[in-house]
């Protein structure tokens, strides 16, 4: 027993307009999403860290072992109550008073939200009002020890109320 089956005739047929279409379509939409991300990438990038990576690398190796040798160990706390608090401690734990310290309160991904902060010392502590919204931070400290030994620090932590 056979049993023929023709294939019904549903009016629309696939033809090259057809096909050109669909792949200019695909393509498009991929060539505009990624337009978009490189616009977006390049629109919150915050910058240079350094302005010549070559002449910073020469010297890295120095400053991180002087500043190691400090000894000092940093520490953020964020209480809820639009402030920061910064723990500097030397290696016996006893708070530190460096010669001088700037901290620049940052997003890691744009520049909007960048803070200079304005440290006060409160029992040992930096202390410093700051606009703290929920996700990733990052605190940049710069300064000088006593002694003249530069000092730098990232220090990077989640916030969520």
């Amino acid at each position: 027993m056979t049993v023929d089956i023709e294939p019904q005739d549903t009016g629309r047929k696939l033809t090259g307009g057809h096909v050109l279409a669909i792949f200019v379509g695909c393509f498009g939409v991929i060539l505009g999403v990624n337009l978009f991300m490189a616009y977006s990438a390049v629109s919150t990038f915050p910058g240079l860290e350094v302005s010549s990576s070559y002449a910073d690398s020469q010297t890295f190796d120095d400053r991180r072992l002087a500043q190691e040798a400090l000894g000092w160990t940093a520490s953020v706390e964020v209480p809820g109550d639009g402030t920061l608090i910064l723990h500097l401690v030397n290696a016996t734990g006893q708070p530190v008073a460096p010669a001088e310290l700037t901290a620049l309160l940052t997003r890691p991904t744009n520049r909007e939200e960048d803070q200079v902060l304005d440290f006060t010392r409160v029992n040992g502590a930096f202390v410093a009002p700051a606009h703290i919204g929920d996700g990733q931070w990052r605190l940049r400290l710069t300064g000088t020890a006593r002694d003249g030994t530069d000092y730098r620090h990232n220090i990077t932590f989640r916030h969520f109320d």
